[in-house]
């Protein structure tokens, strides 16, 4: 009796899995395939050093090396990447996007003025 207990939910967990992947599994086997796809070409693109470099960044803001590398792969489909880029060039480009970021991001600037009332001026001890 065990024995048909646990074909039965055996069969069962399989028809689960299988109506799973049916729906879901499909856009994440296409997002994996798509993933790998980039792995792939980020490192025919960057040296060693560059790429470690990419992945200490990633570490720390996965969206910023996001960004970079579809940078990276837009710059070497569109064929304006002489050949593997190295740190120093990783780095170069690093740079060139934050005075890009910088120049689009709204700044604040605080500028306190001294009136006729300051409460500064009553710290007479």
């Amino acid at each position: 009796m065990d024995a048909d207990l646990e074909k039965i939910r055996q069969a069962r967990m399989q028809e689960l899995q299988s109506q799973g992947a049916g729906g879901g599994g499909e856009q994440d086997q296409q997002r994996a395939q798509q993933e790998e796809a980039r792995k792939g070409i980020i490192s025919q693109i960057l040296t060693p050093e560059a790429a470690d470099r990419l992945g200490r960044i990633r570490m720390v803001k996965a969206e910023r090396a996001d960004d970079l590398e579809n940078r990276l792969i837009m710059l070497a489909r569109s064929g304006r990447l002489p050949g593997r880029v190295t740190d120093a060039q990783l780095v170069d480009l690093i740079e060139a996007v934050n005075e890009n970021t910088k120049k689009s991001e709204p700044s604040i600037k605080f500028q306190r003025r001294k009136g006729a009332y300051d409460s500064d001026d009553d710290l007479d001890f």
